[in-house]
């Protein structure tokens, strides 16, 4: 347990000292992230009927219920970060449902 503590004790002093300059030829990766995208109830509805799916489908699909769907296309509710990201990933790629055979077609 001393090992774990004295890691993470080494790790911030690290990052202090880098913060201060006082740590040079240090490799940063610098990464940036997309926001978010938040949709509104008719892009989310668009999305669903470009997958041609029912609301039960789309909503099993994603791992929510069907209250929770109809709530996103009623506009009563919004989604979470984690399912706008995910609505986002069908817009770019319109096959991803089948892709990681989370829906099989026949």
């Amino acid at each position: 347990m001393n090992s774990v503590f004295e890691s993470i004790k080494q790790g911030l002093n690290e990052g202090i000292e880098y913060e201060r300059g006082n740590l040079h030829g240090t490799k940063v990766d610098k990464i940036t992230i997309t926001p978010v995208n938040c949709y509104t109830s008719k892009e989310i509805k668009a999305i669903r009927l470009q997958q041609n799916m029912s609301q039960r489908l789309f909503a099993k699909a994603l791992g929510v219920s069907v209250k929770t769907v109809e709530a996103w296309e009623m506009g009563v509710n919004r989604p979470s970060g984690i399912a706008n990201r995910m609505l986002e990933f069908l817009t770019h790629d319109n096959s991803l449902f089948e892709r990681f055979s989370i829906v099989t077609r026949s």
